[in-house]
């Protein structure tokens, strides 16, 4: 057990090094265990600690969902943000085709959109209509990035005639029903790599290829654009109906009147019986003038919404009881003010709408 001496390495006069023995004189095979650890206890085999070596997860059943990295920003498209298009039906089959029709056309990547829609208390062929303009997109060059259908019905068995429909009596059960359906369609399809949620009706009948740029770009949390639609008098003139009065900005004569209703009260908006004072947006604007031109609202319809994902992640959903004395989307707006976050209406931005032929009260 020689080994070249660490203490002094003398060069003798003969020129070779001078080396000198530790340890026992005998041989490795016959020392005891004492002696062992004696002659090893200075020599310790150094031992490295990696603290950067990657943790390998190597099972299914563990995933991370990394959220920091999801962004909502104006140029989505250029950071290949993933967007969610929501949109509920109740006995909609008429409208699908012409709905399809203008998805298909978004210009927003469709590799980078999800569709997903809710089916509830449908007395006619929705689903099967569904289906089949499903089919007829995703076969085609340009299908969607994936697609869902939720189906749940709360109980709905009102006539969807809109004498019925949009009937004052009706506004409260009405309008507690679609928040708890947009709620349900929310959670079952809303994913950890969404940035955006694009809230769209069934019954649009024209609206601008590019109106999930043109809305991103505007990079505020909740952006609502006009809502009118088209009806032609006896000599071919459009009146531009204004359709959605949804959209307000709340006034004094507003608040004082929900100051004295009671809390379990929905305050439908657009009624005689209900004067509220607050200035619609179906009301202000021009689809000829600057569509970028921004209002803050404080309450929305829910006919073309676009939401920053995370303002959704953060519990703010469409109440389906009175919340401040609103519920579903207006009630959202309210919820989503109370929290902070921004909600915009572009006035001169128009959606159109298909004419539901109310009588006067949308003209």
């Amino acid at each position: 057990m020689c080994k070249r001496s660490s203490r002094s390495n003398f060069v003798l006069t003969d020129g070779s090094l001078r080396f000198y023995c530790f340890g026992p004189a005998k041989s490795p095979l016959e020392i005891s265990a004492n002696e062992h650890n004696s002659w090893h206890a200075h020599q310790r085999t150094p031992v490295l600690f990696n603290h950067h070596e990657p943790l390998v997860v190597d099972t299914q059943t563990i995933q991370n969902d990394d959220l920091n990295s999801i962004k909502s920003t104006p140029e989505a498209w250029k950071n290949k943000e993933r967007v969610l298009i929501l949109t509920p039906l109740r006995d909609a089959s008429y409208y699908l085709a012409r709905y399809f029709d203008l998805v298909s056309r978004l210009t927003y990547p469709h590799e980078l959109i999800d569709l997903a829609f809710l089916i509830s208390d449908t007395k006619d062929d929705t689903k099967a209509a569904l289906v089949q303009e499903l089919q007829r997109i995703q076969k085609g060059v340009r299908p969607f990035r994936s697609v869902k259908i939720v189906e749940k019905d709360f109980g709905l068995n009102e006539s969807q005639d809109v004498e019925i429909r949009h009937s004052f009596a009706f506004q409260g059960p009405r309008r507690k029903a679609m928040g708890r359906a947009r709620n349900y369609l929310l959670y079952s399809a809303l994913k950890s790599d969404h940035s955006w949620v694009y809230w769209r009706d069934v019954d649009i009948v024209d609206s601008p290829e590019r109106i999930l740029e043109d809305l991103m770009s505007h990079n505020t949390d909740i952006i609502v654009p006009n809502i009118w639609f088209h009806r032609y008098d006896r000599d071919g003139h459009d009146i531009e109906g204004r359709f959605d009065y949804n959209s307000w900005q709340e006034s004094e004569k507003g608040l004082a009147l929900a100051a004295k209703l009671s809390k379990d009260t929905v305050l439908a908006e657009g009624y005689k019986e209900y004067d509220t004072g607050r200035k619609y947006m179906a009301t202000m604007g021009n689809w000829r003038q600057d569509k970028d031109e921004e209002i803050e609202l404080d309450g929305i319809g829910g006919v073309s919404i676009l939401v920053k994902a995370d303002v959704h992640r953060s519990g703010i959903n469409f109440p389906a009881y009175p919340f401040e004395n609103q519920a579903e989307t207006e009630g959202f707006a309210k919820m989503a003010k109370r929290a902070g976050y921004k909600v915009i209406g572009l006035p001169n931005y128009v959606v159109w709408h298909i004419d539901t032929d109310e009588k006067p009260g949308n003209v």
